[in-house]
């Protein structure tokens, strides 16, 4: 049983969707903290949704695996965005705590979620 690499860098790439729309000001028109729950259930359903359909055998390590590679890609992203936006480094890499806080928040979230969709397969068998 290997673990579907495809799906965890597509699926940690969809999560992008919430810093896209915090950066584009549509979270704040949507309004907070309602709009950044709504995405983030959102986000997890289709996760949930993507192991089940895809059957995967390792649900709960594919979606930790999602959640680790989004806060990857969320420093990452952040590390080159906001000197331009903002003039100077500013986000996780400011500081050692926030680069774990960040993997460890995102990788808890995709562990849950692949939890959820362990459940959901052994029950819908």
């Amino acid at each position: 049983m290997k673990l579907s690499w495809k799906l965890v860098f597509a699926l940690g790439t969809l999560a992008l969707i919430r810093p896209l729309l915090n950066g584009t000001g549509i979270m704040g028109i949507i309004g907070q903290p309602l709009g950044s729950l709504a995405v983030t259930f959102s986000i997890t359903v289709i996760w949930i949704a993507a192991v089940i359909w895809r059957e995967e055998a390792r649900p709960v390590l594919t979606l930790t695996g999602a959640g680790f590679f989004y806060g990857l890609l969320a420093i990452v992203i952040s590390a080159f965005l906001s000197p331009i936006i903002n003039g100077e480094l500013q986000g996780p890499l400011t500081s050692p705590f926030a680069v774990s806080g960040v993997f460890f928040t995102n990788m808890v979230w995709g562990a849950s979620a692949g939890l959820v969709a362990l459940l959901l397969m052994k029950w819908m068998r």
